[in-house]
């Protein structure tokens, strides 16, 4: 998926974990475990939502 701004976004969503793995131009991110009800939430995220929430969370890690 792309933001608005043309940037190519991957997400992929560990059901099982409750995690979701953001790949992006600048790196690969892993969000911590959510609550049932915010990993449902973040499912329906756009590109611009993921984006978004790179820049204004803490609750991820990059993986190597």
């Amino acid at each position: 998926m792309k933001t608005i701004s043309g940037r190519e976004i991957k997400v992929s969503a560990n059901q099982s974990k409750r995690t979701f793995t953001i790949i992006t131009e600048s790196g690969k991110f892993r969000t911590f475990t959510m609550s049932k009800e915010e990993f449902r939430s973040c499912e329906r995220n756009t590109a611009n939502d993921w984006q978004n929430f790179l820049k204004s969370s803490g609750d991820y890690y990059t993986v190597k």
